[in-house]
């Protein structure tokens, strides 16, 4: 998993409230196990009219948005289904970095596993985001995880919370099997120690005649 230090980057807008996971990435793009790819089903149901064609008002849509790796939305971002292909077709994208008010509690830990940091401001730190990005083109903020704040152009500096250990494991690259092999001596070692107090327990079933 990448790692997360400091991140400049343009910010893109979706201003929309209880955005769930099936808008996110529609339960058809669901069928692949990979990781990328992902990006061609974020947000399709709203990037296209119903006659099938682009909305050139969609952020997506938007050339001036299309390298951006900061996405800025409303409250209780990722609610509904805990499907981990959300913060995939995200990350696919290029967004390392989720501003909002508030998140869904499971999409919220999917981001960590997946080297995305999900920021947490308050409603009128978001609307002064959102107002600076409308007036502003390719409006870019620098966001500092080890500081834990977001830098605007202007001057202002918005600070946010994060649990430490979430933290640390973000700023080391490391989701859960990372941090598990962190550990990878120690596994080892117990491993062999174990099958050489129970040996049984690590034979090979389909050489010893069983069925």
């Amino acid at each position: 998993m990448q790692a997360f230090t400091i991140l400049t980057g343009t910010v893109a807008p979706l201003n929309r409230g209880n955005v769930d996971t099936d808008q996110i990435i529609p339960k058809q793009y669901l069928k692949t196990i990979h990781r990328t790819g992902l990006k061609e089903g974020l947000f399709a149901d709203w990037r296209r009219r119903a006659d099938g064609s682009q909305d050139p008002e969609f952020f997506v849509n938007q050339p001036r948005y299309q390298q951006a790796t900061i996405l800025l939305t409303r409250e209780n971002f990722g609610c509904g289904s805990s499907r981990e292909h959300a913060p995939w077709a995200l990350l696919d994208y290029g967004i390392r970095c989720i501003v909002a008010p508030s998140f869904a509690d499971i999409f919220y830990n999917n981001c960590f596993q997946n080297g995305i940091l999900p920021v947490e401001l308050p409603v009128e730190d978001i609307q002064t985001l959102f107002d600076r990005v409308a007036h502003t083109d390719q409006y870019q903020v620098t966001v500092d995880l080890a500081q834990q704040i977001v830098a605007l152009p202007e001057g202002e500096q918005y600070s946010f919370t994060l649990d430490p250990f979430r933290k640390d494991c973000l700023l080391r690259g490391l989701d859960g099997i990372g941090l598990t092999l962190q550990h990878e001596s120690a596994i080892a070692t117990y491993e062999k120690r174990r099958a050489q107090e129970a040996p049984w327990l690590f034979q090979d079933l389909s050489s010893s005649g069983h069925s």
